[in-house]
Order: C-alpha cells, then structure tokens, then sequence
C-alpha cells in the first residue's frame, strides 16, 4: 500500500505564490508519472501539471508560465510552485503518483487533496 500526503494549501492573495508538496511512502518500488489536479466549486476537475519520472513536463493552458511542478526522486515527493496566482486558481488540489511496488505491480494512487484558495 501506498499513501500520498499533501501540504502547503492555504489563502493566499492575488498575484501570490504557495508550493504545494506530496510526499509518497509505502512499497514503492519506482514512480513513473506524478501530477497535480485540482476542482474547482462547480467545475469538473482538471490536469495542473504532470512530470515524469525522467522530468519531462505539461501543464494545462492556464498556468503556463506561472506554476512550475518539479520532483524529487530521492525523496518521493512532488512539487508545485504556483506564482502570480489568481482567483480562478481556487481549488482542491490533488498529487497523484503512477507507483510499481515491490511486486512489480503498478497501481495509480491519489492524495487526500489540500485546500488553495486565492482571494483578497
């Protein structure tokens, strides 16, 4: 079993920043793909940003140029760097992992999500 636990959510005002972090733990054998979704209030959820496990990276239109999502292997934990953010970037915030564990099995696993809200 694997767990993601996410953090660094919280209010911020517009044009701010926040890092959001989502460290995995449990058998783990390798990660392939980690990526951030979000939901906003009476939208469906979206793809932020993916990297793969040698770092290549997509963003959806919408943050491109603002957020930076980055990875550390070593540690098993994901990054987002969200710069001059804006209300529409309010949200639930979701880290996912593409994870092989020890018997070599590969199962797709999600965090609980962390709470980011942009308002003045």
């Amino acid at each position: 079993q694997v767990q993601l636990v996410e953090s660094g959510g919280g209010l911020v005002q517009p044009g701010g920043s926040l890092r959001l972090s989502c460290a995995a733990s449990g058998s783990i054998f390798k990660i392939y793909d980690m990526a951030w979704y979000r939901r906003a209030p009476g939208k469906q959820r979206e793809l932020v940003a993916r990297i793969t496990s040698g770092s290549s990276t997509n963003y959806v239109d919408s943050v491109n140029g603002r957020f930076t999502i980055s990875r550390d292997n070593a540690k098993n934990t994901v990054y987002l760097q969200m710069n001059s953010l804006k209300p529409e970037d309010t949200a639930v915030y979701y880290c996912t992992a593409d994870v092989q564990d020890f018997g070599l099995g590969r199962t797709g696993y999600w965090g609980q999500g962390t709470q980011v809200t942009v308002s003045s």
